[in-house]
């Protein structure tokens, strides 16, 4: 059963969201996904430096120089399209974020505070032990995208992860909260252009039983869904 927290205007974290079922179907369709055409790889900037990650996307290709293309311009591969599974589980992790801004407060409109989005993009990142990701914004999505405050919706899977939040791009004043296996995060609206990155990933930490059942690698999933 999931735990909702709500860690700024329009950013709600979702503790153990995703049923262990629902994990098992994400790991084995990125396992299968990932070996394909337009598969996991690790991006670089033209002058060599390496993202601490291996990265695949989905419905649109991200990468840090040509940011949102239709190609891969690494391969020329086009990204797969979103699984149906996946965009279920997105709609329904934003429906449970409204239904408890509802419970918290009947009398406001739970979409003015994280607004509804249909993501037709998502970006999968795995971490291994050592991986990591800088503060950041999600700025490369459309000017009406980030204007309308359309949400980024994460999904967490595998190892737990140190993950900071801020409003500065200073990681000494960022909060930080772990994200572990089966939690979703959420931020939109007011906390759409909120800074935030990984900076540590926490060996041993993935369920027992979802190594067993799917030989996920020693590392965390990450899937980042957003609306272009």
């Amino acid at each position: 059963m999931s735990q909702c927290h709500n860690l700024r205007s329009g950013m709600i974290l979702l503790k153990n969201h995703l049923s262990h079922e629902d994990q098992v179907k994400i790991i084995r369709t990125c396992q299968k996904l990932g070996i394909g055409i337009g598969g996991f790889y690790q991006p670089s900037y033209s002058d060599g430096a390496k993202l601490h990650l291996q990265m695949m996307c989905l419905g649109k290709n991200w990468d840090p120089e040509a940011k949102y293309v239709d190609i891969r311009p690494v391969d020329g591969a086009k990204p797969p399209e979103i699984p149906e599974v996946f965009q279920k589980l997105v709609k329904g992790a934003i429906q449970a974020s409204h239904d408890f801004l509802l419970h918290q407060n009947k009398h406001i409109n739970a979409e003015d505070e994280l607004p509804n989005m249909s993501p037709d993009l998502c970006i999968i990142n795995f971490y291994n032990e050592n991986g990591r990701l800088g503060l950041h914004q999600d700025r490369d999505e459309s000017p009406q995208s980030i204007a309308k405050g359309l949400p980024v919706v994460s999904f967490s899977v595998g190892n737990s992860a140190e993950f900071l939040y801020g409003v500065e791009r200073d990681v000494d004043k960022a909060e930080k909260v772990v994200l572990e296996s089966g939690d979703v995060l959420i931020f939109g609206g007011k906390s759409r252009m909120i800074f935030h990155g990984v900076s540590t990933i926490q060996a041993n930490t993935t369920p027992k039983l979802l190594i067993e059942e799917t030989n996920l690698r020693p590392g965390r999933l990450n899937l980042t869904f957003r609306q272009y």
